[in-house]
């Protein structure tokens, strides 16, 4: 999984990911808008709404910002990338705008 222009290589540093991502935001959804899949290439890119309600300690480089209570709503794209042939993901990688998330919470 790569994003922010991290690498989480291997299932346990995803699931780690997704434990530390899930802390600040434990509400934390997507709302497809729209999926393309290219067979030829295993891959497939979402458009999508992701959002969350602060309600844990956020980590933010060297400072943690307790709950605010805002929710946050911002459009997102990924792509992933499949074992050929099957239905494991091999790669995600997320685009977004970094600072959308703290802009919608009303701290940046």
């Amino acid at each position: 999984m790569h994003g922010g222009g991290q690498v989480f290589d291997g299932a346990e540093a995803v699931r780690r990911y997704f434990e530390l991502s899930r802390t600040p935001f434990p509400d934390q959804d997507n709302e497809i808008i729209s999926i393309a899949a290219d067979e030829a290439a295993d891959t497939v890119l979402v458009e999508f709404w992701l959002t969350g309600t602060h309600t844990g300690p956020l980590r933010v480089g060297d400072r943690v910002i307790p709950p605010t209570g805002h929710n946050f709503r911002v459009r997102m794209a990924a792509s992933f990338e499949f074992a050929p042939g099957s239905d494991k993901i091999i790669c995600e990688r997320p685009y977004f705008d970094q600072g959308a998330v703290l802009r919608g919470l009303k701290l940046a």
